[in-house]
């Protein structure tokens, strides 16, 4: 069970920082403040790749770098490719005795949700179904929000963005988002999870089991992005956990197949809370789109209930 990984938070604020302050990711950006929360969960040494996205462009803008780990910039599409690469050169090394045979590192790539649910969709599967002991982190703000704030298939029904801008005709996407996490557990790697940066401990202690599982794992991590979800920096974190809150993102994972919910609202609140926090909504609040934030409400609720039946299944 997760609650039995236990943060120190000691350790933490005691450990290095394998991502330096000083880069820079817009204000509020919770990208950042996700990343140091897996990383100082991680107690091996590790090696990075990351897609371009947001986390490369804002952190390696040459000659500089916040990375104080070794870092590898990969394409759009392929750092789970990269990374898988590292890691079997890393085993091979060992085979051949060039590395210490008691040797651990940890392999992790990082992708946007654009990287990670579209352009690079295929690479990440591929390189769970071979079986690579490495993590691949979904760092989704539901958008690119790298080249423009364009639409994405993690992006929400009815939100407004460069490419789905809404108007008299469109109430923005009209699209519901790509069920990644239930994607990804498809592929039954031993451990996937979804995640929130708000809740350090649940976020952390996931991070933990994927360090340690026996092959491939996923997690998937709702980061706000103040520019393009149109919301002050200073509320980052509160819509992360009004998501939360409101089940639109829930917390849970899929640890060796058995579904487990690691937070249940004790009030379950209305989508439409969540909703009314950022400007890319702003318009379903008009009485012609009204019946979008129903729908929203129903799906959100549907998968709800998904969840609680899967965890409910696997555990009678």
């Amino acid at each position: 069970m997760t609650d039995r990984v236990r943060i120190n938070l000691r350790d933490i604020i005691t450990s290095d920082e394998r991502l330096a302050a000083g880069h820079r990711l817009c204000a509020g950006c919770a990208e950042p403040t996700a990343v140091r929360q897996i990383l100082h969960a991680i107690d091996n040494p590790v090696v990075l790749s990351t897609s371009t996205g947001c986390l490369e462009v804002s952190t390696t803008v040459y000659p500089f770098s916040a990375w104080n780990v070794p870092w590898i910039h990969s394409a759009f599409e392929n750092s789970s490719t990269t990374i898988t690469g590292a890691e079997a050169a890393f085993k091979a090394l060992k085979r051949r005795g060039k590395i210490p045979e008691d040797k651990q590192i940890t392999f992790i790539a990082f992708g946007g949700d654009g990287a990670s649910y579209d352009i690079g969709f295929q690479f990440i599967s591929g390189a769970l179904e071979r079986g690579h002991k490495f993590i691949y982190v979904c760092l989704n703000n539901e958008a690119y929000m790298n080249t423009g704030i364009q639409r994405s298939s993690a992006t929400p029904l009815g939100a407004s963005t460069t490419t789905t801008p809404a108007g008299k005709v469109v109430p923005g996407k009209t699209q519901w988002r790509k069920p990644f996490t239930r994607i990804m557990a498809a592929h039954e790697i031993p451990y996937v999870a979804q995640c929130s940066p708000h809740n350090y401990r649940d976020l952390m202690r996931k991070a933990k089991k994927a360090a340690a599982a026996d092959g491939p794992a996923v997690l998937n991590v709702l980061v706000p992005c103040p520019r393009g979800w149109r919301h002050g920096g200073e509320d980052t974190m509160a819509i992360a956990e009004l998501a939360v809150d409101s089940c639109y993102w829930p917390l849970y994972e899929v640890d060796n197949g058995k579904t487990t919910v690691t937070y249940k609202p004790r009030e379950k609140k209305p989508v439409a809370d969540w909703l009314r926090q950022q400007g890319r909504f702003r318009h379903l609040f008009r009485p012609a789109y009204e019946s979008i934030v129903n729908e929203i409400q129903e799906r959100v609720d549907k998968e709800w209930e998904r969840l609680l039946a899967a965890e409910a299944n696997e555990t009678a």
